[in-house]
């Protein structure tokens, strides 16, 4: 048991390093090329890369299942489908100027939140009730969702904006700072979370809950310092850019990609839980040999 913490601790150290290279290499590639960033292109390059990783690690946990072919083919075109379908709505409406908030107009519903949360009620309802998703979450290793989320760190580019003055700090300190912390401990706890310990799994589930606190911050500052009938805060630096392209793609995509990605993670280490328990209950069995009832 030892041996197996002083493991899972080195290792988890080790991928922190490696988070942090990643981190720093983003942050000093947007911060020595400024003018970069408002082109688009960093983040349609990583947001393809990162469509691609997640289909591609899709197929390899359903190679994992005992699905016959056509059924990982088809269980796999209906999430990728509808997932690039929305990728690509998403971008089309960002470019178009959709989500961009106009100062004094009131737009009924938002977009923004509609944006961030529509896909999140509906993905994870979808999600949660089909039988072969769970399949597919328990042939998973438990630090698949976990560690995909290292794409977190990208957030880091909320305080490099801060710094160039193109958002205020009231928003950009704590999104920033908190998708950063949060991509740079999701190797680590990755590395625990695969364990498969009682110990890995509540590491899983700190971070998880550490993700959707960040988001929930993050959302609650963007609403309270952009332009609209909630601004509280920034009145004289309105966060203008949170909602326009391409930084909105982090809300408008990215945010809601990723609470699905949570909602996903907490639901697999449930039931792992779940099956480790029934497990141990079908192995033990008690010895009655010389009983008296």
């Amino acid at each position: 048991m030892r041996a197996n913490v002083v493991d899972s601790s080195s290792g988890a150290a080790r991928r922190f390093l490696l988070a942090v290279v990643l981190a720093a290499a983003w942050l000093g590639l947007n911060g020595a090329f400024p003018d970069l960033g408002p082109t688009g292109i960093p983040a349609a390059v990583t947001r393809l890369i990162l469509h691609g990783i997640i289909l591609v690690g899709l197929w390899l946990g359903l190679s994992r299942t005992d699905f016959t072919g056509g059924t990982r083919v088809g269980l796999w075109l209906a999430i990728s489908v509808p997932f690039t379908l929305w990728l690509a709505l998403v971008w089309r409406l960002a470019v178009n100027g959709f989500f961009r908030a106009i100062p004094g107009v009131l737009r009924v519903p938002p977009p923004l939140p509609v944006a961030i949360f529509v896909p999140v009620l509906v993905g994870l309802v979808l999600l949660m009730r089909s039988n072969r998703i769970a399949s597919l979450l328990d042939a998973m290793p438990l630090s698949w969702l976990i560690g995909l989320q290292l794409y977190r760190i990208l957030g880091g580019i909320f305080l490099v904006n801060w710094a160039h003055g193109a958002i205020p700090g009231v928003f950009a300190l704590p999104a920033g700072v908190g998708d950063t912390t949060v991509g740079l401990l999701a190797l680590p706890a990755a590395r625990w979370a695969s364990s498969g310990s009682p110990a890995g799994r509540g590491v899983g589930i700190s971070w998880n809950l550490l993700g959707l606190t960040d988001f929930v911050v993050a959302i609650a500052m963007g609403l309270l310092s952009s332009p609209g009938p909630l601004q509280v805060f920034a009145l004289d630096h309105p966060n203008v850019q949170v909602g326009t392209y391409p930084t909105v793609m982090i809300p408008a995509f990215g945010v809601p990609s990723s609470i699905i990605l949570h909602g996903l993670s907490l639901w697999q280490l449930r039931r792992r839980a779940r099956q480790t328990t029934l497990h141990t209950q079908t192995d033990w069995k008690p010895d009655l040999r010389g009983s008296t009832i």
